[in-house]
């Protein structure tokens, strides 16, 4: 399974960085909605919306809402969206304790996770556009958003299969560890820092991305234990099985999702 998750992400690793680094925000912006929707898609699922005319009403809506989201790019929308995406996930901290709730295949909890799904994918949609078109750097600020994500997954595995005794959420997602945690800490600070320091972030500016890039991965692993409770609520190992080794795209952007709007705001915070 190691070697097939590594293959996979060889491959998938120089698209996606292609799909960051090269086009402008006017492309960038469809491609990565598509995505989302692609991910949303498999959210209903798990929500437990079984009429694909509904679930593809659903996904209609929430492009037109994207549309829409774009037409108004340069209004107080878009930093609305992100602060509501960084108060969702902190809501989300607290749905987490309470593991039953939304558990029961009723139609209440399945409109309460459907409505979940909204608050995942909009706001990340739009901290991902607006870190992108951000000048100057956009591109790579963008890139680095996500390295500090994907640096932290891998030092969470590594650190969490070397070290890891004491279990993070053993009701949600067993294989995870507190020494994971530390790992995914320490890898995405190490990013942040040479990153930052490369887009000429200096003194107290760098040390200010150094904290946004631990808060940034905790809102990641925030973002992978709901898309975990998702998936046991739902009775399914993954989300769906796109990559080889990786499942669906929701398992590969859960983390992303809750990071997006976090690293946003804080960069709008710090003035970067």
């Amino acid at each position: 399974m190691l070697l097939q998750r590594t293959l996979t992400a060889l491959l998938l690793a120089p698209l996606a960085i292609l799909l960051i680094l090269w086009p402008p925000t006017t492309v960038f912006a469809p491609i990565v909605a598509a995505a989302f929707l692609a991910a949303l898609w498999e959210w209903t699922r798990l929500s437990g919306l079984k009429n694909y005319a509904l679930r593809g009403g659903l996904l209609a809506a929430a492009a037109v809402l994207f549309a829409w989201l774009w037409w108004a790019r340069d209004s107080a929308a878009w930093p609305v969206l992100i602060g509501i995406g960084v108060l969702w996930w902190a809501l989300v901290c607290v749905w987490l304790n309470h593991f039953a709730f939304g558990a029961a295949p009723t139609r209440e909890n399945r409109l309460i996770k459907l409505g979940a799904g909204a608050l995942v994918i909009i706001p990340a949609w739009v901290a991902a556009l607006s870190i992108h078109r951000g000048q100057p750097h956009g591109h790579w600020w963008t890139f680095l958003a996500l390295a500090i994500v994907w640096a932290a997954d891998i030092g969470a595995y590594f650190s969490g299969r070397t070290f890891g005794k004491r279990k993070l959420a053993p009701t949600i997602s067993p294989g995870k560890t507190w020494a994971g945690v530390y790992g995914a800490f320490v890898a995405g600070a190490l990013v942040a820092g040479v990153g930052g320091w490369l887009l000429e972030v200096r003194g107290g500016n760098l040390a200010g991305l150094v904290g946004l890039s631990v808060v940034t991965v905790v809102a990641s692993i925030v973002g992978d234990l709901l898309e975990s409770l998702m998936k046991r609520h739902a009775a399914v190992k993954d989300s769906g099985n796109l990559f080889p080794g990786h499942g669906g795209l929701l398992d590969r952007l859960d983390s992303v999702f809750a990071a997006l709007p976090v690293f946003a705001a804080g960069k709008l915070l710090l003035g970067l």
